[in-house]
């Protein structure tokens, strides 16, 4: 009997390891709806970061398009995911999600349909974002960042307030490009 529940917790075991996904294989939408998952970044580093258009921080889009352009050619990406869930400050659908960054910020960068990002509802991507960085295990408000390594690895997580052109942000991505 010992053996069997040996085994049986084993194999339990097992599954469970198993059944945690890649973070590139995380099951994804983009803006238009299209199914996609960070695996269409593979090798790229990324900076993950949840977006809001009626924010007192939205003028982060401007930083992050920025920064995006600035090291796009060397093997780098932002990714924007819309979430309603700070104050209702992304009410829009995702058309007007879309139109309101590309009016705005010239926003060129991928977005992602709109997600959430704390509580049972929250995406699995951040569920496991949070996790493997450590510390809270909320997101604390709009345009909190995570930076990825090519693997979908979780190098740093940035609080809303550090601007995504901040010093220690783009020392982080240029250490991360040099790995």
């Amino acid at each position: 009997m010992k053996l069997f529940s040996t085994l049986f917790l084993s194999i339990g075991m097992a599954g469970a390891v198993c059944a945690d996904k890649s973070t590139l294989d995380i099951p994804l939408k983009d803006i238009d709806g299209k199914k996609t998952n960070l695996g269409a970044h593979k090798g790229k580093v990324m900076l993950v970061v949840n977006v809001a258009s009626k924010c007192g921080l939205t003028k982060q889009y401007k930083q992050l398009q920025a920064v995006h352009d600035k090291f796009a050619k060397k093997g780098f990406t932002v990714l924007g995911f819309p979430c309603n869930q700070f104050g209702k400050q992304e009410p829009g659908t995702s058309l007007e999600i879309k139109k309101f960054c590309t009016d705005n910020f010239s926003v060129t960068f991928p977005l992602h349909a709109k997600i959430e990002v704390n509580g049972d509802g929250a995406h699995p991507l951040y569920k496991k974002l949070k996790k493997e960085s450590g510390g809270s295990d909320k997101i604390r408000w709009n345009f909190e960042k995570f930076l990825l390594d090519g693997s979908g690895k979780v190098i740093k997580r940035f609080s809303p307030q550090t601007k995504p052109d901040a010093p220690e942000v783009i020392a982080a991505i240029e250490t991360a490009l040099k790995k």
